[in-house]
């Protein structure tokens, strides 16, 4: 099994979606990227502790590759977009790959180059790339958020819209 940390803006959309796929054992939701020991999910909103918000995913590569997760990415957020993912505003909600290994890291770099030379998106991409320190696991009720709060209002209005078009567009790499 091989782990990739991704920050693509609120943990409940990128679990959700990265759940979902073929090859992909666990997704944990937590804190990563900040000076704070053991924060909170209040004090990470504060925007004060230097964290993001992002996922830990243990994957078999021999289902699915780093690069295919880069792909779904890269394709299901805004790395264009400084500190802020739609409504979502602040340094927690930034776009950041940490990478676990120096291959990880040459991938990251040469995808985001691709991106650019094949002008993908229409403003320069601000994804960082930052070696993986300390992931801080976020509290019990932020994990399966969308299947333990379907009803959840941020979970109809930006959770649920995101996941239904990432499974039409992703078919083909999802669980069976």
């Amino acid at each position: 099994m091989n782990k990739t940390t991704l920050a693509g803006g609120c943990f409940w959309c990128t679990e959700s979606i990265f759940s979902e796929l073929e090859g992909v054992e666990t997704v944990t939701s937590g804190y990563i990227g900040g000076h704070l020991k053991n924060p909170t999910y209040q004090q990470v909103c504060e925007g004060t502790t230097g964290h993001a918000e992002a996922i830990e995913i243990i994957f078999d590569s021999a289902k699915i590759s780093y690069n295919e997760l880069l792909e779904i990415f890269f394709a299901t957020h805004d790395p264009t977009t400084l500190n802020r993912q739609g409504g979502d505003i602040g340094t927690q909600y930034r776009s950041e790959i940490f990478y676990h290994t120096s291959e990880q890291k040459q991938q990251a770099e040469d995808f985001i180059q691709l991106l650019e030379t094949e002008k993908i998106f229409n403003n320069p991409i601000v994804t960082r790339i930052s070696e993986a320190g300390t992931f801080y696991k976020a509290e019990d009720y932020h994990h399966q958020y969308l299947k333990n709060n379907p009803q959840n209002p941020y979970c109809q209005a930006v959770v649920n819209p995101k996941l239904q078009k990432f499974k039409q567009t992703f078919a083909r790499k999802l669980k069976k």
